[in-house]
């Protein structure tokens, strides 16, 4: 379903804020549809607001053609329903909480993909990291260690900065989808 819309997939580091940046977007620039994301674990009030579902219902969904995307990261199945991307048809714009390891395939599916990566000093990440309470020392630190890195090959970002106040990565955020607000 590529359209005529833009498709920007928000990446980076667990821990950097793209939820928090999403969230904020969502306020600030309504006209930008935020792709909810379905994916194969218990829901929480910790995280955006997802779809919910077992592995099993996540591989029947994918069977059936449910989703428009589709991917595997950090021992989860995520995707996005045909429904989530319906505003590119229209010349909308749909941002999504993306994988790196999935754009290129993605990018395959939608050449005009966007991509946006989140960035974040390794100090303020760690400290994001253990207030989750999610994850041990070492589970943190190898996190830390996978928080660099390179996109895949033949595609290009630019980066949003979030070491500050939630707003302030907001507002640049906003500021990056600039001739979508026009």
């Amino acid at each position: 379903m590529p359209g005529t819309g833009r498709l920007i997939a928000l990446v980076g580091p667990s821990g950097a804020g793209k939820d928090t940046l999403l969230a904020g977007l969502a306020r600030a620039c309504p006209e930008v549809h935020i792709a909810r994301r379905t994916i194969s674990r218990p829901a929480s009030a910790e995280t955006e607001p997802f779809e919910s579902v077992v592995p099993a219902q996540f591989a029947a969904l994918r069977a059936g053609g449910a989703f428009a995307l589709h991917w595997e990261a950090h021992g989860l199945c995520y995707g996005l329903r045909h429904r989530e991307l319906a505003a590119l048809m229209t010349g909308g714009t749909v941002i999504f909480n993306g994988s790196r390891a999935a754009l290129p395939r993605i990018a395959a599916r939608h050449p005009a993909l966007e991509v946006i990566v989140v960035t974040v000093s390794p100090g303020i990440l760690a400290s994001r990291l253990a207030a989750r309470g999610r994850e041990d020392a070492d589970e943190i630190a190898g996190r830390l260690a996978r928080a660099d890195f390179a996109l895949p090959a033949g595609l290009t970002a630019r980066t949003v900065s979030n070491d500050g106040r939630p707003e302030e990565g907001i507002a640049r955020l906003a500021d990056l989808l600039q001739p979508v607000r026009a």
